[in-house]
């Protein structure tokens, strides 16, 4: 089974961008999408073979998720319960039988680190979260996380250290979602190996090859043998983020 997910950058946005042919070509089983941009009655962006779900914010053109999917699903929900997390589309969850499928778009915590405090808050709210789903079934999740966990996860880290997506703080509370029971799929297939899937748009970034992995495949410690690739996908274009991707077997 394959799996991707993309942070788009604005789905409308991407659509202009070879969005269709970029995502079809990659021939996954499900897909998951952050950072949509959409608002209600704009779910109409079929892709052929696909059923879709999405999960709007409540403010325009802000966050977003949705998933495409073409293997039986028994239903979706949306959020993580908490109201003051839930009214921004950050988070949808799929029951696919054996396994919940949990695509998220993780807050930034902003310039000046004005959204940190608030940041700290939705890390244990979603861990939590995820802890409960993981009593029910395995787990799998993904998305944009928003936090280079490793030195070796952003090209330029000294100068990095203490901004938004590479603060101790928000490198911990990652620490701590792995330490609870789950591996980050790409590290633990790869634990010396350097790519990254978000590139600024400013100073030429991603021809330089700067940039950082914030993009994520998470699953329950009890699965993470099923898993037989984790892959990111620096050949597709269309966002400042690329793909990345999951096969998992016999799950």
């Amino acid at each position: 089974m394959k799996m991707v997910s993309w942070n788009v950058n604005g789905l409308r946005a991407c659509l202009n961008k070879g969005f269709r042919d970029s995502v079809l070509a990659l021939n996954a089983d499900i897909i998951c999408l952050q950072e949509t941009k959409l608002q209600q009655g704009m779910e109409d962006v079929p892709l052929e073979g696909y059923l879709s779900v999405f999960h709007m914010a409540e403010k325009k053109g802000y966050s977003g998720t949705a998933v495409y999917y073409r293997i039986p699903c028994a239903g979706f929900t949306f959020g993580i319960g908490a109201d003051e997390f839930d009214h921004e589309g950050r988070v949808i969850c799929g029951d696919f039988g054996s396994f919940y499928l949990v695509n998220c778009y993780t807050p930034n915590a902003q310039r000046e680190l004005t959204r940190l405090d608030w940041r700290m808050q939705w890390e244990d709210a979603f861990r939590n979260y995820l802890l409960e789903k993981d009593k029910e079934k395995p787990v799998i999740f993904c998305g944009d996380l928003n936090v280079a966990h490793e030195e070796i996860d952003l090209k330029n880290y000294k100068s990095n250290r203490g901004n938004a997506g590479f603060t101790d703080e928000e490198r911990a509370k990652f620490t701590e979602l792995l330490s609870s029971g789950f591996k980050d799929t790409y590290r633990t297939l790869y634990p010396d190996k350097a790519e990254y899937s978000w590139y600024s748009y400013m100073g030429r970034a991603r021809e330089k090859g700067i940039g950082w992995r914030i993009d994520y495949f998470g699953v329950s410690d009890r699965i993470m043998d099923k898993v037989e690739s984790a892959s990111i996908h620096n050949e597709v274009f269309g966002s400042d983020h690329v793909p990345v991707e999951l096969v998992i077997n016999d799950i």
